[in-house]
């Protein structure tokens, strides 16, 4: 694993497993919301986004968390692991209630400065109806990636695994 992606829902802790694998492979991780977002709540051009990506993407090791899906094919091209969280959606919507309780008013880590946690119907609309929009068009997707998909379905599910990374690590 030299050039990882990590997918799924909002929620299911993308940045959180990005971090902890990061630091474990000793890989250098960019957040894709930190890449896409400006203080305020200014997306970047299109433009931006793949040029700056196209940066990261030119080294030979780094994690990268994140759906966007207009920029997952070239992620995929590049890649040779994808870790897709396949979490249940309701699981998915209480971590987004507790992440904005917990983050209300500050930007979190893994998001630009200037972004405080904020949380509206539209968003928790995206995140109820991902098994039918945005999950199904990356499964498209990743059908012609051609590395390794890991698929973890819950968090018991990633904890093993990330365990047994850590275990070959040592």
């Amino acid at each position: 694993m030299e050039r990882v992606l990590i997918i799924g829902p909002c929620g299911a802790g993308k940045s959180t497993l990005a971090a902890k694998l990061g630091a474990e492979l000793g890989l250098p991780v960019l957040h894709m919301d930190k890449l896409n977002w400006r203080p305020g709540w200014t997306e970047s051009s299109k433009s931006e986004i793949a040029e700056r990506l196209e940066t990261a993407m030119a080294g030979d090791r780094w994690l990268i968390d994140g759906n966007y899906g207009g920029t997952l094919a070239p992620r995929l091209a590049r890649a040779d692991t994808v870790v897709l969280l396949d979490y249940p959606i309701w699981l998915c919507l209480w971590r987004v209630l507790k992440r904005y309780v917990m983050w209300r008013g500050r930007s979190r880590p893994d998001m630009a400065e200037g972004c405080p946690e904020r949380i509206d119907l539209a968003f928790l609309w995206y995140v109820t109806c991902w098994h039918t929009g945005p999950g199904p068009r990356s499964e498209v997707k990743l059908r012609a990636f051609s590395g390794q998909l890991i698929r973890l379905r819950g968090p018991r599910a990633t904890q093993a695994w990330l365990g047994a990374i850590r275990r070959r690590n040592i």
